[in-house]
């Protein structure tokens, strides 16, 4: 990287001096985004009118080319079943914030700060405040969703790449506003190797159904979605691309990485959805090694670059450095005396063989093939010979000629034409063009380790968001998997949203995001605070043919890879939201609730449960049994919506069974209506609580609670049930399994603060077919808000578990080096800072960092096991 040095033009301060901050993250201050509710605030959204607006999107299946008339590529049901559909119909549904996470925050706990001339908040901004709508009265905050805007951050979602790009384009007016979009989906229609099912564990079976139990919505889009081969995987993709056109910028651009299995249809698939006018180019990446064949094995992957308007396409020339042999036409040698010859093949090679004050050059041409006009150059005398350009013209001028024969640019070649020196010196960088073969397109090195399956590398993702964005800029990747293009774009000061449907996924790329340190870059922007008007960049001098004959000064170029770096600051992640995609389905929420089957949709979901609870029934996380269904029957009733009747070792036994909104979370209010009812009717042993996901409020704790005569159990109900055609009926379905919180305990020091320990959780292990009760092994980190305020969950505190304790040392050991430069004497400070090793211990283990107390204040702990489940529970302190 770049030495830093004074900005042309700029302070002579560094931006850590400007600021008086040494930890620091870029903060879009100047930009911002709509405001969605929260998880917990998903029922007063969704009873809105004025946010209900369009159900659907409209968008035109082929919306650059006229239906049987222009080349385009033909399949099965491209255009609806009957092949009569002309437009594509999307459910338009809500994004709700889970967390807010902001790694700055966090690292505020590791450091010991003491206080010199300056402030300490010099150093660290405030926490995230969890009101969002400020005083906004409690019955107006549904009206304000979606009709405000607050400070920018950044999104990481849950969710169908589809629907959470539909809710961008359609709820979110996002229209027009993303610069690039970078997407990675699969290769083919194979599902192995396309996903993991644990955040430690890469390997994947392809093929086998039993590695794949833990993620049947990936499932649902690996193996059922392809129902008709490659043509539904061509529908499939065609529907995403044809959202991610209107999401662009009329200057952005779309790159599809895909090897060379279906390239060809994609390409074709492109020219239809952006028009073949609109290729950019198709960029050949080299991979770490061959895959095997019985012909010529496979080496390369390829970037389809495509943009939105190919005339107002954003581009930044990307510069590389030349290797010694990058350029083998630099095959002359000048010697220290002026004299010329032939270079050998070790001096092109390495150019510290060549002898002292010798140069690398090669000859040039001289001549344009255009015809002569007036006053251009037909003859030029130099050294006493009369030289001519053929049918053509010289390139420059008579006096421009005579200026490089002065300053020995020319040179006569053995067959007696004048030709120009080119020296390696004059440019010692060259253009990217698309064989990208000094980059590898997999993850092969320490600095960028592999953490998921199909991990592209970064300096891939690199180069596309360099050449087309700029500082400030959107970026969309919908297929994040380990979140490198959201971990690129944040390193390089763009604005990202990504998603993925896996949950091991979002949480590696969580983790990934929220320990990420990278090197400041300054900013043009002389207070710091607005990285739009870009960073200062290395230049490059660039002697060229026109400036010698013109006696001009050299071009200078600039560097886009290479920005100036301020030594005396870190940076880490800037604050980033999780979210998660729910349906937009209010009448259907409130049918279920009332017991009221009437919608054919809500018929085929209650259907679909009944089904699975009489097939694999509800895994029990106490003695690890399930318990099966022989008989369920609706009922007419506003909180117990079912009956059914299960086998246990006294005989059959009867159960009361509480379904939970299809699209929401099951209220507190909804189970102790449910619990009284079921103490009233007296005549069953078990009430089931099944739900997607449940308040946090909710006082059952335990995996089972005794209330009178029957157990109440909460249950979780696996996404796969909201999958229509999931073929998943059997005994390892696992879409019922008992829940409890985490195994929590708040242990009072002598001091009056607050520890919270970690004793276990109750983990379905899918590979395994078994609930792992109480167990710290399988949990793979744990976040706490120490002062939750019952609707936002900030993550204030955070604590790894269940991978390498190694793999955090690189964040530990760049804070620990940026803390040791600035307690240097010739480092000008106003802050001493210096780690925490306790904190830093306490950060891959099972104990929090001491909490204040404070009566009423309420403690989330939220924890997430390797399977990317999560589970939440809320103390309250007296």
């Amino acid at each position: 990287m770049a030495k830093a040095r004074k900005p042309a033009g700029g302070s002579p301060r560094s931006d850590a001096e400007r600021t008086g901050k040494r930890i620091d993250a870029i903060r879009h201050a100047q930009d911002t985004r709509v405001l969605i509710p929260s998880q917990e605030e998903a029922g007063m959204e969704a009873e809105n009118p004025l946010v209900t607006g369009k159900r659907k999107s409209d968008l035109p299946l082929n919306p650059v080319t006229t239906r049987g008339q222009d080349p385009e590529l033909y399949w099965m049901h491209k255009y609806g079943e009957g092949d009569d559909q002309e437009r594509l119909s999307v459910d338009i549904r809500s994004l709700y914030r889970h967390e807010h996470v902001e790694p700055e925050t966090l690292i505020h706990r590791l450091y010991k700060i003491s206080k010199s001339d300056g402030p300490q908040n010099d150093m660290f901004v405030g926490e995230l405040h969890g009101n969002l709508l400020g005083s906004v009265d409690e019955l107006d905050k549904p009206k304000q969703y979606y009709k405000h805007a607050q400070d920018w951050r950044n999104r990481l979602i849950q969710g169908d790449s589809l629907l959470v790009m539909t809710s961008l384009l359609e709820r979110e007016g996002m229209a027009g506003k993303v610069q690039m979009i970078y997407i990675d989906p699969p290769y083919g229609i194979k599902y192995g190797s396309n996903w993991q099912m644990r955040l430690n564990d890469r390997k994947v079976n392809d093929g086998d159904d039993a590695s794949l139990s833990g993620e049947p919505e990936v499932i649902k889009a690996f193996r059922d979605t392809w129902v008709l081969g490659v043509h539904s995987y061509l529908t499939y993709l065609r529907d995403r691309l044809l959202t991610a056109r209107e999401l662009l910028t009329d200057s952005g651009s779309c790159f599809v990485q895909i090897s060379d299995e279906n390239v060809h249809l994609v390409r074709c698939l492109m020219d239809d959805v952006f028009g073949s006018e609109n290729f950019g180019s198709l960029i050949t990446v080299r991979k770490t090694t061959s895959e095997g064949s019985s012909l010529l094995g496979s080496t390369c992957d390829y970037l389809l670059w495509y943009a939105k308007n190919i005339e107002r396409t954003k581009f930044r020339t990307i510069y590389v450095a030349r290797s010694d042999n990058a350029d083998s036409r630099y095959d002359q040698v000048m010697l220290s005396d002026g004299t010329t010859r032939a270079a050998n093949q070790e001096e092109k090679l390495d150019e510290s063989k060549l002898p002292s004050g010798a140069k690398l050059y090669r000859l040039d041409n001289l001549t344009s093939s255009r015809s002569a006009g007036s006053g251009d150059v037909r003859e030029f005398v130099w050294n006493k010979r009369t030289f001519t350009p053929g049918n053509g013209t010289f390139k420059t001028t008579l006096k421009g000629l005579q200026r490089l024969a002065d300053g020995g640019r020319l040179q006569v070649t053995s067959n007696g034409k004048l030709s120009y020196r080119r020296f390696k010196k004059d440019f010692e960088y060259s253009p990217i063009a698309n064989l990208w073969a000094d980059i590898s397109g997999a993850v092969q090195s320490r600095s960028d380790p592999k953490v998921y399956v199909v991990q592209t590398s970064v300096a891939v993702i690199q180069r596309c968001l360099l050449m087309t964005t700029d500082p400030g800029d959107l970026v969309l990747d919908p297929t994040c998997g380990s979140g490198t293009t959201a971990y690129v774009a944040e390193q390089w000061g763009r604005r990202w949203i990504t998603t993925d449907t896996s949950r091991v996924a979002l949480n590696i790329a969580k983790t990934r995001l929220t320990t990420a340190t990278f090197p400041w870059y300054t900013l043009h922007d002389l207070a710091g605070e607005d990285v739009r008007q870009g960073f200062h960049y290395e230049k490059v001098k660039h002697i060229t043919l026109k400036n010698l004959a013109n006696d001009d000064p050299p071009d200078e170029e600039t560097l886009h890879n290479q920005p100036l770096i301020d030594p005396k600051k870190l940076r880490v992640t800037g604050p980033f939201t999780v979210e998660t995609l729910q349906s937009f389905e209010p009448t259907a929420a409130e049918a279920i609730e009332s017991g009221q089957a009437e919608s054919e949709d809500l018929q085929r979901f209650t259907e679909r449960i009944f089904e699975h609870l009489r097939s694999a029934g509800i895994k029990n996380g106490i003695k690890n049994e399930n318990a099966v269904f022989t008989r369920i029957g609706l009922l007419a009733h506003d909180q117990l919506h079912a009956e059914g009747w299960y086998q246990t070792e006294r005989g059959e036994a009867k159960a009361y069974l509480h379904i939970g909104p299809q699209f929401g979370t099951v209220s507190k209010k909804s189970v102790n209506e449910a619990a009284k009812e079921c103490r009233i009717r007296g005549d069953a042993d078990w009430l089931v609580i099944l739900g997607f996901r449940f308040d946090d409020d909710i006082e059952n704790r335990e995996v089972a609670t005794k209330i009178g005569g029957f157990i109440l159990t909460k249950v979780r109900m696996h996404d796969d049930l909201l999958q229509e055609g999931l073929v998943k009926k059997d005994k390892k379905a696992a879409s019922f399994v008992t829940i409890g919180e985490p195994d929590v305990t708040p242990e009072k020091q002598k001091d009056g603060s607050i520890v919270i320990e970690i004793k276990g959780l109750d983990i379905y292990d899918p590979i395994r077919d078994e609930v792992r009760p109480r167990s710290v092994a399988d949990i793979a980190f744990w976040m706490v808000d120490d002062d939750y305020d019952g609707s936002s969950f900030i993550v204030r505190q955070i604590f790894f578990c269940g991978g390498d304790k190694d793999e955090f040392d690189k964040w530990k050991r760049g804070l620990s080096d940026l803390a040791k430069q600035m307690t240097k004497k010739n480092v000008e400070q106003t802050l001493k800072v210096e780690i925490d090793d306790e904190a830093f211990d306490r950060l891959y283990g099972f104990r929090s960092h001491p909490i204040s107390p404070k009566k009423g204040r309420k403690i989330a702990v939220r924890v997430v096991s390797q399977f990317g489940e999560e589970s939440t529970k809320v103390l309250a302190l007296a």
